[in-house]
């Protein structure tokens, strides 16, 4: 087992943290290398506008397919660019709900990202809004 040489780890609320070059495959493994990168803060390297980004918890499984699960924090940024493809937060009828920003026959609409089960294209209309694009999410894995 390949030893890394511990350096001064950056501290983000409280929690030291520590960034390694080598990538952790997570297919084939490949040999490990043992230097570190510059030190990292996970919190600044999904936020690029810190003032207009919120954080939001996801409820449903919707973005299955998009990597974003039923409890994680997704960071919103309201001043990232929306662009169809993306994953957006928008304001439907009353109701926030996170989904893919698609466009088919002129008409923009927001469609699921699960495959697995049957989620219903939401229609935008005038009085809907994107109200942010997702730009990270963050998981916790409960081992126990």
């Amino acid at each position: 087992m390949p030893v890394f040489p511990v350096e001064t780890p950056v501290v983000a609320n409280g929690m030291p943290l520590r960034m390694v070059t080598t990538p952790a495959s997570a297919g084939f493994p490949s040999p490990a290398g043992d230097d570190l990168e510059d030190e990292i803060d996970p919190i600044s390297w999904v936020v690029r506008h810190p003032s207009s980004t919120f954080w939001w918890r996801v409820e449903g499984d919707c973005l299955w397919d998009a990597g974003i699960r039923d409890g994680d924090l997704i960071a919103v940024d309201r001043a990232g660019k929306r662009r169809i493809g993306r994953a957006v937060l928008a304001v439907v009828e009353g109701a926030v709900t996170a989904k893919i920003l698609r466009k088919r026959d002129g008409q923009y609409f927001l469609a699921p990202a699960n495959g697995r089960e049957k989620f219903p294209d939401i229609e935008l209309t005038e009085d809907s809004e994107i109200w942010g694009v997702i730009a990270g999410v963050v998981r916790r894995y409960d081992l126990e």
